[in-house]
């Protein structure tokens, strides 16, 4: 995330794009209300009429898995209308001329075939963003869980590129973390292809560096994804361990990773309380919850914050940090003998360029947000305002391609699924609190009051939802939210699973799945 959260009050234009903000990050999206308030426009891009598109000055209701075109056909009407910043482009980017080339083809009326949208409210929205002193990019999973993910996220970053709106207050790419510390396992080396501070397993000096740091031969490939490793149990995986992800539930083709896990000799599960996933496990080890755990976070905009047990831990959890050392040092392995966390972030500040100028006796004062290069660096709020850390800015030739899997015959609907405001992801905490399972007891499928008769459906009774792999019996709920021929379910619940349905494809790069698109058959019960 290129800027601080105060920065979503300052911004002229507001571009939310693959954002349910409002549920998703409610706390967050109070500073977007402010912006609105104090006259600042918002553009919705969303397949869904949700809560801030009601909220927004334009509204773009896109066919899901259409966010390339909808970007590309933008980006030709920035550079049609000249609002470009050729002073930005000429100090800071590459690549302009063949981007400027290539998205001449990309009309907005070319978008409209792809998207939906019209391409007059495409012209708009690309006017507006393009004209604004101060232009701001929010985005969450709407735009990465796709095939297209990657393409997606480029597609954002030639808008801002190309007019300049990165650097400076109120603009930036504003990616939403969907959890509070998705961040910081990032910067830890919690990724396959990077050590701690996104520092590349590829590169030899780094190769060099771990090597020395912990007296070891280090591997000199990159690690796999989640993906692979469960394509690969009962193969050349046998034990695997899962801390704090109910995989069962969050995952895509429950059927493919059930399968999985059960064909593992040995399962590890670290977490709170006994999911879906931990019940599958060999051995359930209890860690404690968040306001048991002394440590360190980083949230969604860099910030490095302290946390401090409120109370403590329930029974015989321990600190997942704590189980990992004594996991470690039962397999052999040196440098685990740790006994609290101080150390452990001493560390990762000592190995980590953006962490270099905290440790344990800083953040303990006060709050940072990365890089913080020495010890008397105050931290970075905005990032790349002088500069680039890698140089220039680089324009992305980017192509519209469908989902992995479009709507047919045999399965005519769209499905999208993403979270909803009273239930966290698969509610392995909000599911166990009676006040929350009181305002939504139940999952349900929304779908426009006009497709009822079309698919013989009745508001308020069951329906069997079918994909590719496989058929769930859900609840019907009839909502204007939905476009006409697009449902949407959270995969929030267990006896309501989803994510059964979905996993039609991978992103190559990320394999980040496609969740959010999936066509499905629906008749009634």
């Amino acid at each position: 995330m290129s800027n601080p959260l105060v920065d979503m009050q300052k911004p002229e234009v507001i571009f939310c794009i693959g954002t349910n903000m409002t549920e998703c990050h409610p706390v967050a999206a109070t500073g977007l209300k402010k912006a609105i308030a104090g006259g600042a426009k918002l553009i919705v891009a969303d397949p869904r009429r949700i809560a801030l598109a009601e909220l927004s000055h334009l509204y773009l209701p896109l066919r899901v898995g259409s966010d390339t075109a909808l970007l590309l056909g933008m980006a030709h009407v920035i550079a049609r209308e000249g609002l470009i910043d050729e002073d930005f482009i000429e100090n800071r980017t590459t690549g302009f001329d063949e981007f400027f080339e290539h998205i001449s083809q990309w009309t907005p009326e070319w978008a409209e075939t792809i998207t939906g949208v019209p391409a007059k409210d495409i012209e708009t929205a690309a006017m507006w963003y393009g004209s604004a002193n101060k232009g701001a990019i929010y985005y969450t999973l709407g735009i990465t869980e796709h095939i297209c993910g990657v393409e997606n996220v480029q597609s954002l970053c030639n808008l801002a590129l190309m007019t300049g709106n990165v650097g400076r207050e109120g603009t930036g790419i504003n990616p939403m973390r969907g959890q509070n510390n998705i961040q910081g396992a990032g910067d830890s080396g919690a990724l396959p292809n990077n050590y701690p501070g996104f520092q590349a397993v590829t590169d030899p000096e780094h190769q060099a560096k771990f090597k020395t740091e912990y007296g070891r031969e280090i591997d000199l490939e990159k690690g796999i994804t989640k993906v692979t490793a469960l394509e690969l149990c009962g193969d050349s995986i046998h034990a695997m361990l899962i801390d704090g992800e109910n995989t069962l539930l969050s995952d895509p083709d429950r059927e493919h990773c059930e399968h999985a896990l059960r064909s593992l000799k040995h399962l590890v599960v670290i977490d709170i309380f006994l999911t879906e996933t931990a019940e599958l496990a060999d051995v359930v080890l209890p860690a404690t919850a968040w306001g048991e755990t002394d440590g360190v976070c980083t949230n969604t905009e860099r910030r490095v914050q302290r946390m401090r047990a409120a109370v403590p831990p329930a029974g015989e959890a321990k600190p997942d940090w704590w189980i990992i050392c004594q996991i470690a040092q039962r397999l052999g392995f040196k440098g685990f003998d740790f006994d609290t966390p101080k150390p452990i972030f001493n560390e990762l500040c000592r190995v980590s360029p953006i962490y270099a100028g905290l440790d344990w006796e800083r953040i303990d004062k006060g709050e940072y947000q990365w890089p913080v290069p020495h010890k008397e660096h105050p931290g970075t709020p905005r990032l790349h305002e002088e500069s680039f850390v890698n140089g220039r800015g680089i324009f992305s030739n980017v192509h519209y391609r469908d989902p992995a899997e479009t709507i047919s015959t045999e399965f005519p609907v769209w499905l999208t699924t993403g979270r909803r405001l009273q239930s966290y992801h698969t509610r392995t905490q909000t599911g166990r609190a009676q006040g929350i399972d009181y305002l939504l007891p139940e999952e349900s499928l929304e779908v426009n009051p006009a497709d009822l008769e079309t698919w013989e459906l009745t508001d308020g009774e069951w329906c069997k939802m079918s994909s590719a792999r496989g058929s769930i019996n859900i609840k019907v709920k009839a909502t204007n939210r939905s476009p006409r021929g697009t449902v949407f379910a959270s995969f929030s619940f267990a006896d309501v699973p989803v994510n059964l349905l979905t996993g039609s494809g991978y992103d190559p790069i990320t394999h980040t799945a496609e969740l959010k698109v999936c066509p499905v058959r629906l008749e009634p019960l």
